[in-house]
């Protein structure tokens, strides 16, 4: 039998191409990486057009944004101001020639009604200073109006925590879907937020999970050959 090829193309959703090599790092115990982390968000923005996951490739864009070079243009297809809940993935990766480099995902949730950032961290807030730097890049582009209350920065202290050095992007996932789980629910529990939830939910048996439940997704979207 011949070796497969890592680089081949096997499924194309939405605008994320997956390759072979893709399954290979569900399939083990394996960091995840920007094209992963895509497709989940591709998949889970399916549920509100109220709601936006940005591509890890745009975040990492927002924050490394050359300074003095206005970020309006680039962030107008985005339409943040229409949204009522944004999440964005965040990376550690401090070489602005290497997008899918980096050793740590946490992310970083804007929720309109409360006008707050909360950032998730799985690894004792290892990723804050990158999250700032992407909350102050973005914070002036959530209103149409300049007067309006500018957003406030929250850590989420109480975040699930990883108990292994590559699982990060799967607590990033798994966060994901709660949050997007909890704005679905949001109107049967008030003003109540989703952090309770995700404390209690996101463990790391539901976490390892994750990979199966992936991996099964693509399958299942693969074209039969």
């Amino acid at each position: 039998m011949g070796k497969t090829n890592p680089d081949e193309k096997i499924l194309s959703y939405n605008d994320v191409v997956l390759r072979r090599s893709d399954l290979d790092i569900l399939s083990g115990p394996y960091f995840l990486n920007d094209r992963i982390i895509e497709f989940y968000f591709s998949y889970l923005s399916s549920c509100s057009e109220e709601i936006l996951l940005v591509p890890p490739s745009i975040a990492f864009c927002i924050m490394n944004y050359p300074v003095g070079q206005g970020l309006t243009e680039f962030l107008e297809p985005l339409h943040l101001p229409e949204k009522k809940l944004v999440i964005f993935p965040i990376n550690d990766n401090d070489d602005v020639s290497e997008a899918g480099g980096g050793s740590h995902w946490s992310l970083l949730a804007f929720e309109r009604n409360s006008n707050k950032f909360f950032h998730h961290d799985s690894n004792r807030g290892m990723n804050s200073i990158h999250a700032k730097r992407l909350y102050n890049a973005v914070v002036s582009f959530m209103s149409v109006s300049s007067s309006a209350t500018k957003p406030v920065y929250h850590e989420c202290n109480s975040s699930p925590q990883q108990m292994n050095g590559y699982d990060c992007g799967l607590y990033v996932l798994a966060i994901a879907r709660f949050i997007c789980s909890w704005y679905g629910e949001k109107d049967k529990d008030g003003d109540k937020m989703w952090f309770s939830a995700v404390q209690g939910q996101v463990t790391p048996y539901v976490v390892a999970r994750m990979r199966n439940e992936i991996l099964g997704q693509i399958r299942d979207l693969m074209p039969i050959k």
